[in-house]
């Protein structure tokens, strides 16, 4: 099964370098570990893969010896996810899942806590801080819920569509990022703090095993951090589509709908369930598709425009800069990264 790729906004690695830095600690050789440069932190647009960003989570969360980067005041040691992920991993259904999930990180935080309010029509995942804690920054509650929505779907076996989210905290830069996290109905400085998401998923039974278990936790946490996709689901079916075949060949999707055997509207209707719309998904793989290949460093950035779709390397690199904010020479694998 070929595992879904995607990028990461640069702003959420400097948000996890920042926890570092709080804590005393040079973060410069995990940043190095992930083969993250210098230069693409500077970029306010640039992007890092999915595996570099994962790489990045562990490193921190092995140099800090707390998973949840210091951001409460009592530390998630190292191997909690496991824990958590083996407590939930006996529930029967999704309801027990989010359940498990959310019962664990309230034993292990102080600070911010969260519990699921359900009714028949809608899931909340509601969050609430210990009293006279101030307020938490919105990287606090994307790696609570990372953490556990991203345990959840990978239990039941799909991605839980998110319907609205809603903060109390500041709007953080990255807030186009954490729209792409959570939803396009993501509101910051509001009253309270919830994710609602689409109640199926309650009754959908468990359908992962511990023998599973050990492949995702050795691909955790860059499985997950990615909002989460499932390698069965239309839009995992229409990347791997438009992987077989050159970008110049992409089909328009009338013609992509009918190689599927789904008529076009209902493919364009799934897909809005998903979160997603056929330009999106083609977007962004002649982005992530782009960045693969610098990274690999082993061919030229016209071959690689060529390969994305661009006749001139010039269009290409305006293009990338509009994608990422950084040159394509910036991501060019690092001096040591070549060397090891």
């Amino acid at each position: 099964m070929e595992k879904e790729k995607g990028t990461i906004a640069v702003s959420l690695v400097e948000e996890a370098v920042r926890c570092v830095v709080r804590r005393g600690i040079d973060p410069a050789p995990m940043l190095e570990e992930a083969g993250i440069s210098p230069q693409l932190l500077a970029a306010p647009q640039a992007r890092v893969s999915s595996a570099q960003y994962g790489v990045l989570w562990s490193a921190i969360g092995r140099g800090l010896d707390d998973e949840f980067f210091g951001q409460d005041t009592h530390p998630m040691r190292s191997g909690s996810f496991i824990a958590m992920c083996q407590a939930a991993l006996t529930a029967r259904s999704g309801a027990q899942a989010i359940a498990r999930a959310t019962g664990f990180m309230r034993l292990v935080l102080d600070d911010l806590s969260a519990h699921v309010d359900a009714t028949s029509e809608r899931v909340r995942l509601v969050y609430r801080l210990r009293d006279g804690v101030p307020e938490k920054a919105m990287f606090a509650y994307a790696t609570h819920f990372i953490l556990v929505y991203g345990l959840v779907c990978w239990l039941v076996g799909r991605r839980i569509p998110v319907r609205t989210a809603r903060f109390a905290c500041a709007e953080p830069a990255a807030g186009h990022e954490y729209r792409s996290m959570f939803c396009d109905d993501l509101r910051f400085a509001e009253r309270e703090s919830y994710v609602e998401l689409e109640p199926s998923f309650m009754t959908l039974p468990v359908i992962q095993t511990p023998k599973s278990l050990k492949t995702f936790l050795r691909n955790a946490p860059a499985s997950f951090i990615v909002k989460y996709r499932n390698p069965d689901s239309l839009g995992a079916r229409v990347r791997r589509a438009l992987r077989t075949r050159p970008v110049l060949e992409w089909p328009g999707a009338d013609v992509l709908a009918g190689e599927l055997r789904i008529a076009e509207a209902t493919m364009r209707r799934k897909l809005k369930r998903e979160g997603e719309t056929y330009q999106s998904i083609k977007d962004a793989l002649r982005r992530d598709m782009a960045i693969a290949a610098l990274q690999k460093g082993e061919r030229t950035i016209a071959d690689i425009a060529v390969d994305v779709g661009f006749a001139e390397p010039s269009a290409f690199h305006r293009a990338f800069r509009k994608w990422t904010g950084a040159r394509p020479t910036d991501y060019r694998p690092l001096p040591r990264a070549q060397d090891s």
